[in-house]
């Protein structure tokens, strides 16, 4: 489960475009708290902070406790704004979590046990369609990652949604269809022997219909 991370924040007095550049010229980000039907909350953090959460790798999957003055919100990170050129942040949105609450979130998946797939042992390639999963979770229990056992798959074979079990507290949310995540594919050296091998055999068995042709025109 992603660990929760912290950062203390301070309101925010001013909005809009000029507000926003002071605050970063002092090495501030805005910032906005919303969600859980309650009144959007303009704040700022210190750019220091957030990036060392950012660089985490899992920011956007963590829930965030936001500190503010004497009050805490439970958040996640739903958007952060980037500049173009420099790649500092310039704004970031945080959701305000309910006790209970659920969230949708992409989760990172993990392929383990490659040593136990025969395809994968043969030379076959591990072709991965998607890196990631979208799915629903409780908001207390956000996998860091999904692992993929593909132990037993041969080439040809696909690994799909419905074959893999994930944690308790999270389902798929796509639900209209039994998506691939994985296929095992023979490697381009393989196709080409396999297609070398079926070109001498339709090559041979055009040779000996010929060969029948001629018998048959001898006799």
């Amino acid at each position: 489960m992603s660990d929760q991370l912290t950062i203390s924040a301070e309101k925010r007095d001013g909005v809009g475009k000029g507000a926003s550049r002071a605050l970063r010229r002092e090495g501030r980000v805005p910032a906005v708290i919303y969600g859980n039907k309650q009144e959007a909350e303009a704040i700022h953090v210190e750019e220091k902070a957030l990036i060392k959460l950012l660089m985490t790798g899992s920011f956007t999957n963590s829930l965030v406790e936001v500190s503010v003055g004497k009050e805490s919100f439970r958040t996640l990170p739903k958007d952060v704004a980037f500049h173009p050129v420099t790649d500092r942040p310039l704004h970031v949105d945080f959701l305000r979590l309910s006790k209970d609450a659920t969230v949708d979130v992409s989760v990172p998946v993990h392929f383990i046990n490659e040593e136990d797939s025969p395809g994968l042992k043969r030379g076959g390639v591990l072709n991965v369609v998607r890196h990631e999963l979208e799915l629903i979770c409780d908001a207390a229990r956000i996998p860091d990652t999904i692992e993929i056992d593909v132990t037993g798959y041969e080439i040809g074979d696909s690994i799909h949604i419905s074959s893999i079990k994930l944690p308790e507290g999270s389902e798929s949310a796509i639900t209209d269809r039994d998506f691939t995540i994985a296929t095992v594919v023979a490697p381009s050296a393989l196709k080409q022997t396999d297609d070398a091998e079926a070109a001498e055999g339709e090559e041979g068995a055009e040779g000996a219909e010929e060969k029948s042709e001629g018998d048959s025109a001898d006799s």
